[in-house]
């Protein structure tokens, strides 16, 4: 069966936006026929990958109101979500918003309710599930490989954050705060593995090493670089994200366990390994996939998908992404990433820094209400 071509209109230039250029180019189902953005060089840019004759707008609104357009992707700075995505739900058009959903859970309520009965699908980017070791590791892990999950434990060492324009990301009030922008992903992850919400969570963390000394119309920086964040759930299951942005000399940025009462799974990036062992096979030497085992019962392997016609800055996951959005929207399916989920994600993120500013466990329906 053949599909027509997708007409995508981007909202906001900046470097996701342009990542999402490179991807719906590199997919082939279908181009970008209008961007917007307020800032000029954004534009300018993202026109360079674009072809000849695409709309440009600066106010989204217009863009919106012109119309021809099949899909949706928002890459706006996180504080103007809410406002871009409320336009964006009057249109039909499939929405592809990127994270975090919102920077206000109020935000966040008031788009679950604009967007009931709507015709088009609203799907949040959360892209970490797709980047292949971690995927693998969630679908051997809901297969039994591990047997019944008990502890999900997330490592990210890194660069700190990267720079925006008028860098409007170095203050909470415009991002959320570290643990919404950056770790939204995780949290999403976590509930994603365990398949079921998050109840409690208890977090420490400040800011120490990063951008301490810039000031901005004479105002400091005030988002945390580095945290540990404990979540519980109501089967009793944990999970943990340990986070540092001053650590950009680490060979694996990112490690993702999951341990099971049968075993241990484990996913690094970028060097994309995965490492599984059972309880069983500890001490004796196995061969899992292609590669030997260590000895201590572990067989480990380089997980990656041949399909992936471009990488970009995600291991492959947005692609992955954009390939799935893609094929719900061609044939009539919903999100893989609803704006429910998106609001969670976002929700335990508030609720740990919560924590970390009341110093005491906080719980997930003090932040955001049960079942919205």
């Amino acid at each position: 069966m053949t599909h027509s071509p997708i007409r995508y209109g981007l909202i906001g230039c900046g470097s996701m936006g342009r990542e999402h250029i490179e991807n719906i180019r590199a997919l082939g189902a279908g181009e970008v026929v209008a961007i917007a953005d307020t800032h000029a060089p954004s534009l300018e840019a993202a026109l360079a990958r674009l072809a000849a004759g695409t709309r440009v707008y600066d106010d989204h609104r217009a863009l919106l109101d012109a119309g021809g357009c099949d899909a949706l992707v928002i890459s706006t700075p996180n504080h103007t979500h809410a406002a871009v995505l409320g336009d964006a739900l009057a249109t039909d058009a499939h929405i592809l918003v990127e994270k975090p959903l919102v920077t206000r859970i109020e935000d966040g309520l008031a788009l679950l309710q604009r967007a009931e009965g709507r015709r088009g699908i609203v799907w949040v980017a959360q892209e970490y599930r797709y980047m292949p070791p971690v995927a693998e590791m969630i679908r051997m892990a809901h297969d039994g490989a591990v047997g019944r999950i008990h502890q999900v434990a997330i490592r990210e060492h890194r660069e700190p954050f990267y720079p925006k324009v008028g860098d409007w990301n170095r203050f909470s009030a415009n991002t959320g705060g570290t643990l919404v922008e950056k770790c939204c992903h995780y949290f999403n992850l976590m509930e994603l593995v365990l398949r079921e919400p998050a109840l409690r969570v208890f977090a420490s963390g400040g800011q120490r090493v990063n951008h301490l000394d810039e000031r901005y119309d004479g105002r400091a920086p005030d988002i945390l670089d580095s945290a540990y964040v404990v979540v519980e759930f109501g089967s009793g299951a944990r999970a943990m994200l340990d986070l540092c942005m001053f650590a950009e000399n680490s060979v694996d940025n990112e490690q993702i366990v999951i341990v099971g009462d049968e075993g241990k799974l484990e996913s690094l990036l970028p060097s994309l390994t995965l490492r599984y062992g059972r309880r069983d096979d500890w001490g004796r030497r196995q061969v899992w996939g292609e590669a030997s085992g260590t000895g201590r019962g572990v067989g480990v392997r380089r997980v990656w998908d041949s399909a992936i016609r471009y990488p970009g800055a995600h291991f492959g996951a947005s692609y992955i992404e954009h390939r799935q959005f893609a094929h719900a929207v061609q044939h009539g399916l919903p999100p893989e990433v609803t704006l429910r989920e998106g609001l969670r994600s976002v929700a335990i993120g508030m609720a740990a820094h919560r924590s970390i500013d009341s110093g005491r466990l906080v719980a997930i329906d003090e932040v955001l209400p049960a079942n919205p």
